[in-house]
């Protein structure tokens, strides 16, 4: 019995990731059987682009959008993704009950108008019900458009503090150049951090706008340069502000992830121009850097290209992610016929290479695009690429201390179900979150995850075969930084 057990701990948690071939649209489940991987999707509320389709004024219009929500969050957990990007603060407009700015108008239809329920909140609570992580994606710099601030009056983040905004056209935009902003923007972090259990901020638009925008930032500069050329000085006004939203985040639940989506280009390549869009050198981004003095816990690169400028620019990603997962973002809406009408290989090829290289995942803008099964993506990441699940990579550059191993676990079976529980863990983070994986091992379909980041100590599960019953069922405790506990085998009570 001692050694069967051993043989479950070998298989469990000392199986080596596997590598696949280079064909993209051949592979068996099996051979897709990663322990760890990020598997994202960001949720636009944007203008309703993913979700609400529609203004909720009445409670039962409140509850149509709740189910909307739940049934997006389904699809996307039998897709096999992990993690939400949730756009939360959209354009210095919130999708959650702020002191510091306005909501979004998007959820009642006018702006400034609180929404019968708490969107961040509510998305929060669902994703956790379904074992993914929930990130509550904020956008820097971007403002309102002048007519939403003109409708938001006094609370616009323009009338509030003028001092930090500058008007581009026909939108605001907060200007990184002022150092007020950066003390603004970790507040904002800061307060979501506080008031809600994410599981990470992600950071969109921290960058300088595009050349095609026109955002003069002159006297700016005359004021606050000290001599600096304006490169390096655009330089260091987003990294001042990476840092002070990185020490905000970490003062309060130094657990949570920091991400930001970084241009797809870090810089130009030797061989490889960049055409004059990077990261650092057109809109200001180190994000390289911002990896090395551990700023950012990971990076969502918007790598929206394909042949040499996707594949070179990936390789440089991975050579210089300093230990820490590098998540390529893939442009799946070019997938559409209404965009490039890519062909699904296009995606699997770059998906594929990205787990070869060992690339810390896959995030998919948009998450309408993949839950519209564009070109039959989802059916093939439900059926073959994410065919079994799989575990965020732990933090271990913050935190390697697993927690304790659970105890007394039992099982009782009643005709085709199983009943497990345990009794709970300790951790050595404080009033730090603790959740529970439950595994099956068997001779029949291998070890398969039947349950990731419960955070009940009990768990049931309908048996498919009757002859389950006779498999080994493990139940490991897992930390805030995603550390795993020694699993525990549940023996029949």
């Amino acid at each position: 019995m001692r050694n069967i057990f051993l043989l479950i701990l070998l298989v469990l948690f000392i199986l080596p990731t596997i590598s696949i071939s280079g064909a993209p649209a051949t592979h068996s489940p099996a051979s897709n059987n990663i322990r760890y991987e990020v598997r994202a999707a960001w949720l636009t509320t944007l203008m309703g682009l993913d979700w609400p389709s529609k203004p909720a004024t009445t409670e039962a219009q409140a509850e149509l959008q709740r189910r909307d929500l739940c049934r997006q969050l389904d699809q996307l957990k039998a897709a096999g993704i992990n993690m939400v990007l949730f756009q939360s603060r959209i354009r210095s407009t919130t999708a959650y009950a702020s002191d510091i700015e306005p909501w979004d108008g998007v959820f009642t239809g006018r702006p400034g108008q609180r929404p019968l329920y708490d969107p961040l909140l509510f998305t929060i609570n669902e994703c956790h019900k379904r074992g993914m992580e929930c990130h509550a994606w904020v956008v820097a710099f971007p403002i309102c458009k002048v007519a939403t601030a003109k409708q938001l009056g006094k609370r616009a983040l323009p009338a509030l503090h003028p001092e930090l905004c500058q008007r581009c056209g026909d939108q605001w935009m907060m200007n990184p150049g002022v150092p007020a902003t950066a003390t603004y923007l970790a507040n904002v972090c800061k307060e979501i951090v506080t008031k809600y259990a994410v599981d990470g901020i992600h950071l969109d638009y921290i960058r300088y706008p595009e050349a095609s925008i026109p955002f003069n930032d002159n006297a700016t500069y005359r004021r606050y340069g000290q001599g600096l050329n304006k490169a390096t000085w655009r330089t260091q006004n987003i990294d001042r502000c990476v840092q002070a939203i990185h020490k905000a985040v970490k003062e309060v639940r130094p657990w949570v992830k920091l991400s930001c989506s970084p241009v797809g280009k870090y810089a130009d390549l030797s061989r490889y121009s960049s055409r004059g869009w990077n990261a650092r050198d057109a809109v200001s981004q180190d994000a390289q850097r911002w990896l090395c003095e551990g700023w950012m816990d990971m990076l969502f690169p918007m790598m929206y290209f394909d042949g040499d400028h996707f594949y070179p620019f990936l390789a440089n990603w991975k050579e210089n992610d300093f230990g820490r997962p590098i998540v390529p973002g893939l442009g799946i809406y070019f997938l559409n016929e209404r965009e490039k009408n890519w062909p699904l290989l296009t995606i699997q090829r770059q998906m594929n290479v990205s787990r070869d290289e060992g690339l810390g995942g896959q995030a998919f803008f948009r998450t309408r695009f993949l839950l519209n099964n564009e070109k039959g993506l989802r059916s093939w990441l439900q059926t073959q690429f994410y065919a079994q699940p799989a575990l965020i990579p732990p933090m271990t550059w913050q935190d390697s201390i697993p927690p304790t191993t659970p105890l007394h676990a039992t099982k009782h079976f009643k005709e085709q179900h199983i009943s497990l529980s345990w009794s709970a863990s300790t951790d050595n983070t404080p009033n730090a979150p603790l959740t529970y994986n439950v595994y099956r091992i068997d001779s029949i379909f291998g070890d398969v995850i039947l349950a990731l980041h419960t955070s009940t100590l009990h768990y049931e599960h309908t048996l498919s075969l009757p002859a389950l019953r006779h498999s080994h069922y493990l139940i490991t405790a897992v930390d805030a930084y995603g550390n795993e506990s020694q699993p525990i085998e549940a023996i029949e009570n």
